[in-house]
């Protein structure tokens, strides 16, 4: 095999197929990168046999062929190097050349037979999200996917569903539940469960050149195209939880506030808050200010935000971060808290009854 492309947009290309290469394998073809070379065509793969990716770019290839090689030594060698292009040729005993400028080098190579096949989608719903949208839903949901599979491996993945036009995520790891929906031209009416991983990698292939995300949902896999890369995982198996009956019907008590102001009042506050001892927020709610009190054993910290509350007056312990990255995710400056006592969840959405774009819940923690 013998080809010749620009180090730049191999570098770029083998960059990003290398986020989904194995860190811990006891596999060594799954750290490699798989480069198969035809006529006027490279395709490059990776794949750790639970997501892949693939990328097809124009090469000048003067001997067609395939070779794995080590992707993060590929990387390394390619943003060290310096020249405009980049020639790489193996020989039949799998040993690499690569030339660019003045320097060479030469490494091992693995048998590309050697290297697992990877599935693919032969049908499935076709869908088109834009690309802004599909970030902001990630970002406003990706925070409360559950980090440990446990007994319920759905928990750590986004239950994506489309119904009635609308495009929703939701994401929830016991502790907290985040939804975000979005309204779609679509005549689809689908729900799946993409693993939090998956749809993270999906997100860091979307630049601002990025107009739209191609889906193909199969039965067991979900397929991603972004600008020419394509990303396959496979779909968390098993019902979604049914967060409709943790969302409360009716609230004792309604809180107004502007959440621009409550998170610098919130971070200021958890300074002082070692996540090794989770210990909560207090917050102690009046009809006009919110007291935010935190004590530990580096120090206490106490901060009043002004609020518009109905209902009657008590006190409240939340987690921090919890609390922190649900009203970061909020889309809208004034928001509302809608609360049924110290031992029920807290629910977040915004001031404007209109907007139902957003929805976080965070259970509370007990005070001492």
């Amino acid at each position: 095999m013998k080809f010749t492309v620009e180090r730049a947009t191999f570098l770029d290309a083998v960059s990003k197929l290398q986020k989904v290469v194995s860190n811990k394998t006891s596999m060594p073809i799954l750290e490699g990168i798989l480069i198969s070379a035809e006529k006027g065509l490279l395709t490059l793969a990776t794949y750790n046999l639970e997501m892949g990716m693939k990328k097809e770019m124009y090469a000048n290839c003067e001997e067609p062929g395939d070779i794995v090689i080590n992707v993060r030594l590929l990387a390394d060698i390619l943003r060290k190097l310096g020249g405009v292009q980049v020639e790489i040729e193996c020989d039949e005993k799998l040993l690499c050349h690569i030339k660019s400028g003045e320097a060479v080098f030469e490494i091992m190579g693995m048998n590309a037979s050697d290297f697992p096949e990877m599935p693919s989608v032969s049908d499935g719903d076709n869908l088109s999200i834009n690309a802004k949208v599909f970030c902001d839903m990630v970002k406003g949901t990706i925070f409360a996917v559950s980090q440990v599979e446990g007994t319920r491996p759905i928990l750590t993945g986004i239950n994506i569903s489309i119904n009635d036009n609308i495009l929703q995520f939701v994401a929830i790891d016991g502790y907290r539940l985040a939804i975000r929906r979005e309204k779609i031209n679509s005549d689809k009416n689908i729900e799946f469960t993409a693993s939090g991983k998956a749809v993270n990698e999906i997100v860091k292939l979307i630049d601002e050149t990025t107009e739209n995300v191609e889906l193909t949902i199969g039965k067991r896999l979900i397929l991603a195209n972004v600008d020419g890369y394509l990303f396959i995982s496979r779909l968390l198996e098993g019902e979604f939880v049914n967060f409709e009956k943790i969302i409360p019907e009716t609230y004792n008590n309604e809180m107004k506030v502007n959440s621009n102001e409550l998170i610098e009042s919130v971070d200021r506050v958890s300074l002082l808050i070692n996540d090794i001892f989770s210990t909560p927020i207090r917050c102690s709610l009046s009809e006009e200010s919110l007291i935010l009190n935190c004590v530990t054993t580096l120090g206490r910290a106490n901060e009043k935000v002004n609020v518009s509350l109905s209902g009657e007056e008590f006190e409240i312990g939340l987690n921090s971060r919890y609390l922190s990255e649900a009203l970061k995710a909020c889309d809208d400056g004034n928001i509302k808290f809608k609360l049924n006592g110290a031992n029920s969840g807290v629910v977040i959405v915004s001031a404007d009854d209109n907007n139902k774009d957003f929805l976080y819940l965070i259970m509370p923690m007990r005070l001492k």
